[in-house]
Order: C-alpha cells, then structure tokens, then sequence
C-alpha cells in the first residue's frame, strides 16, 4: 500500500487507480462509458479509473465521457489531460441529455443533499425526476446509480447493520428522494429490461472531506465531539471507485443488482475521535450521548463479491493525521454525518 502524502496530485492519481480485477473486467464492458455528474467529489476519480482500467485492457477505442456543469474548470482539465472527453451539460433538460452520445455504461452519480431540507423541491428534481430523464435517454444501457445508506432507518450497532433485503425507511427528504431515485431506476429494469445497479454508499473518506475529516477539523478547532451519531461505517475512497464501476457486469433487470457498499467496522464516534486525536496531539472532548440505534450498513455482500478495502479503519485513520498534520488541503464541505432527523 502507497503511503500518501499532502500532495493533492497524488492523492487524487491514487484515487483514480484501477486494481487488477477492474483491468480484467474491463476487457468485457460492453462499450463507451459516460460518467453523469463526473464534477462532484467522486466523479473525477470514477472518470480517470474507467479511462485507466480500459487502457490497461487495450480497450484504448473505447470513450470515457465525462458529463458535468464544470465549475472546476481545473478538475475538467486535469480529467481531458488523462484521455477523458468532458461536456458541460445540465442534467435536469431533456435536451441536454438527448444531445449526448449513445453509450454502454452508464455510472449516475447526480444527487442533491445539501440544502434539501430548505428546498425540498430541488431535491425532489434531482433525485426523482432527473433519473427518469437518464432511464429513457439510456435505455437499455447497464446504469449504476449511486445512492445512500441513508434509505435504511436506525439500526442497533450490536445488528451489523441494514441488510440489502430489509424493507428501507427513508427518514427526510433526502433520504425519500433518494429511495425514490432507486425506484425510478427499478421501474426502468422491469419496464424496459435496462440492466440496472443500485449502489448504497455510506461514508466514503479521503483524506480532503468526510467524516474522519469533520471530526479531525473539530477536534484542532479545540471543539467537543458530537456524539449523536453514535457510530457510522467508513469507506476508503478509492476502493469506493473501483466498486462502482466493477458493479456495471452485476447490472441486472427485470430486478436491479442491490449492494451496500461500506468498510467492514462498526466505528463508534467516541472511539474514532480518541484515536484521531492521539494522532494529532489534541485531547477528544465530548458533547451529547451516544444514542441506542445508528445509520449502519452491512456490507458483507460487497466484500465477498469485491474484496475488502485497500485500507484499513486504522491506516485510514493514520492517513487522516498525517494528511491535515502536514498541512494538506481540506474541503469545506461537511458530511453532518451527526443529523438523525433527515435535514440536510
């Protein structure tokens, strides 16, 4: 394992490495791959490693489209600068979508969190009428649409976390539209036959956002820790990636290919806030109590089908430490992995 420093060139050329078995996988996608929402945290890193999986397979004839507003023109460069073609469109027209070239398959990665709970109508858009707009400009294309742990209710720590068979209980409007997302996707696989992968995500980590970062950043700022999460499941970044796009071969229909994806640990937020800052030569101070029930996924499925990460709890705790320690850049955009109500 490549041990990373504060260098944001080579944390995000990490970010965007292919493992063996997504090089070997593919050599057998069926063609051209379009990334939608390839601007947002993730979707430069899902971008460059579709590019460098196929280049690996010899598949240098097939496109990787990378479809965004682009308000970081420096991210749509850097991505042209890896062999990734790029177009500014807006998701949410019908137009726009149409004017996009045919592909194979499809990685969804648009959504709406932040800001819902004060404009719900917007997440009502994002989240459940655009996808129907993706379902019928890309019919017939496998589709894996990311969506969120947070469709499952609260669960004991001592469960192991929701299942991928449980019945969800979206709390929020966040998590409603989400689970509406997933159902306008399901809708596309039984009507149409588009192979379809539904991918519920919680918390993925780099060492620039997320929730080792959040809690790292209160506890420098000499602030008490929250404690009303309870406990939260993590996830390496980059094996994130690879997961998503490895999902596009398990898209199925008339029923969708269903995985939570997750790192293996229950972490309890008193016990990552103690260990981070031991590394960062502060004192954990607490605010609140632990609650009985948490947002927590079982991610056993993904593990068996995909391995476990690259990563560790602990290595990426380490990485975390070192990585704000050394001055490394952060992004001010908070998780508020904290919020049981739904309002985001």
């Amino acid at each position: 394992m490549k041990e990373l420093r504060h260098s944001v060139p080579e944390l995000e050329r990490e970010l965007g490495r292919p493992g063996d078995a997504l090089m070997a996988e593919a050599a057998d996608w069926p063609g051209d791959v379009v990334v939608l929402g390839a601007g947002g945290k993730i979707g430069s890193g899902i971008a460059a490693m579709a590019r460098r999986a196929l280049d690996a397979a010899g598949r240098t004839e097939t496109g990787v489209l990378a479809v965004s507003r682009w308000t970081d023109a420096r991210a749509r460069a850097a991505l042209e600068g890896h062999g990734v073609r790029t177009a500014v469109a807006d998701l949410a027209d019908p137009a726009a979508l149409d004017s996009l070239p045919d592909a194979a398959v499809v990685i969804h990665l648009v959504g709406a969190k932040f800001g819902t709970s004060g404009a719900p109508e917007q997440a009502w858009m994002t989240n459940t009428v655009l996808p129907a707009f993706v379902a019928r400009r890309f019919r017939g294309a496998r589709i894996v649409a990311l969506s969120t742990g947070n469709v499952y209710g609260m669960t004991a720590p001592v469960t192991g976390g929701s299942r991928e068979d449980e019945t969800p209980r979206p709390t929020g409007d966040y998590a409603i539209t989400c689970r509406g997302r997933e159902q306008v996707f399901t809708h596309a696989a039984r009507a149409d036959g588009t192979p379809v992968a539904l991918i519920r995500l919680n918390y993925a980590v780099e060492p620039r956002y997320g929730v080792l970062a959040d809690l790292a950043r209160t506890l420098l700022a000499g602030e008490p820790v929250d404690l009303g999460a309870g406990a939260v499941n993590v996830v390496w970044q980059r094996y994130a990636n690879e997961v998503v796009l490895r999902s596009a071969l398990h898209a199925t229909a008339p029923e969708p290919f269903l995985l939570n994806l997750t790192g293996p640990e229950t972490a309890g937020i008193r016990g990552l806030a103690t260990r981070l800052a031991e590394r960062l030569g502060s004192v954990a101070e607490f605010t609140g109590q632990e609650p009985a029930t948490s947002l927590l996924a079982d991610a056993a499925l993904c593990h068996t089908l995909f391995g476990y990460p690259d990563r560790t709890l602990g290595q990426l705790i380490d990485l975390q430490a070192r990585w704000i320690t050394e001055g490394g850049e952060l992004w001010d955009k908070p998780t508020k992995f904290e919020r049981r109500d739904g309002r985001f």
